[in-house]
């Protein structure tokens, strides 16, 4: 079978698997940090119990109860939450691998950016992967780490200079999913390295006759507080390939910052209500934010379409033949695309009609072609836009 044809398949298959483990830990996560927000006093008095929760689902009844540190008693079956994360970033990183390390020239690279490479590209991407959990996890180990304010002010600012390099090393598309793969390295690491080897040094001092040392708690419980208010900020960044309107403006560093604020916004929106508060000014905030990008990243009138004459379909025709059908077809011409990019044709003139409306953002922000693969000249852009903004007639 084709390569091409098995990369699609490679493609659908992990993108499903890592959205069902993705489900499973973010959900998993969410319930946690909730449970731990919503605990009550016990009421049985036991000094070693930190809260209680009684609850109700499924048509049944719950009663949870969190230890300070640990049980008198280790009990002899214990539930671990691990390989969830662990197959999000496993399958995570195959998808990153397969369509943007292995497809580095068309959707990492960007001359317009910074002209590299296609194996220097990668080597950048891993290093970076790398990097950002060294600096995070040397933040968190520091006397930074004493004070969560101070921390949270130095996590912003390696937010920042992250979103700025990558913008300014990799294509829009590549940065904003460099940045989304370094959080989601980040947030599975924190597990992998951090929570559940705490755990185990706990249990094995359970099984030693000690008491475990309850610093393995506190370092849990701050690197899976960090995880929930990353959360959403990744979700839009592992969504973000589809809307070329935020990750192609020239400040898009800029636009992934606020979306990441929105995102955080939201999600200590959630954790006060869970705390019995209920501070409107957070969603309030958190769509203002959205709100004033979608007035800051509206189109703009484009100058070179006035008094431009609308070309024929005939020329149309031709040009998304030349620029756009060796991608976009029935049995696509270009070197590793074994079937048409989201189901868009553009073959026959009756094609390009009905997705005329969907070309004009892909044209406009200049999302395609990709890397300008295929080498659509300003003058061709400007006239499939001029089509368009016409009506896309049939003549």
């Amino acid at each position: 079978m084709d390569l091409a044809y098995l990369a699609e398949w490679a493609n659908l298959l992990i993108r499903w698997l890592h959205l069902i483990a993705g489900i499973a830990w973010i959900g998993t996560s969410f319930y946690f940090i909730g449970l731990d927000n919503q605990l009550d006093p016990p009421r049985d008095g036991n000094p070693r119990v930190k809260g209680e929760q009684w609850s109700i689902h499924g048509g049944g009844f719950y009663h949870k109860q969190k230890y300070a540190v640990a049980p008198a008693v280790l009990p002899e079956k214990l539930h671990w939450f691990k390989w969830e994360a662990y197959w999000t970033w496993i399958s995570g990183f195959s998808l990153f691998v397969l369509i943007y390390w292995a497809n580095a020239s068309t959707y990492l690279v960007d001359p317009a950016v910074l002209d590299m490479p296609p194996w220097l590209a990668v080597l950048l991407s891993a290093v970076m992967l790398v990097g950002g959990w060294v600096v995070y996890d040397l933040l968190c180990r520091s006397k930074f780490g004493e004070d969560e304010t101070k921390l949270s002010v130095a996590m912003v600012a390696l937010l920042v200079v992250t979103a700025f390099v990558a913008c300014h090393v990799f294509s829009g598309r590549g940065a904003f999913l460099q940045v989304g793969a370094m959080t989601g390295t980040i947030m599975v690491a924190n597990v992998a390295m951090v929570i559940i080897p705490g755990q185990r040094k706990m249990v094995a001092a359970m099984q030693a006759g000690r008491e475990p040392d309850p610093k393995y708690g506190r370092w849990g419980k701050q690197r899976s507080v960090h995880n929930t208010y990353l959360t959403l900020p990744v979700l839009f960044l592992m969504i973000s390939p589809h809307y070329p309107m935020t990750w192609s403006h020239d400040w898009n560093w800029v636009i992934l910052l606020a979306v990441a604020l929105a995102g955080a916004l939201v999600r200590q929106y959630f954790v006060s209500r869970q705390l019995g508060r209920n501070p409107l000014v957070l969603p309030a905030a958190a769509t203002a934010v959205v709100v004033g990008l979608m007035f800051a990243l509206r189109p703009a009138p484009n100058p070179a379409l006035a008094g431009i004459e609308v070309p024929p379909i005939a020329e149309v025709h031709a040009i998304a033949a030349a620029r756009c059908a060796t991608c976009h077809a029935a049995r696509p011409t270009f070197e590793g695309i074994a079937a048409a990019p989201k189901g868009v044709m553009l073959e026959t003139p009756q094609q390009i009609r009905r997705w005329a409306a969907s070309m004009r953002q892909q044209i406009e922000t200049e999302a395609m072609p990709p890397g300008n693969l295929t080498e659509l000249t300003t003058e061709e852009r400007t006239k499939l836009l001029a089509w368009i903004a016409a009506g896309a007639p049939a003549q």
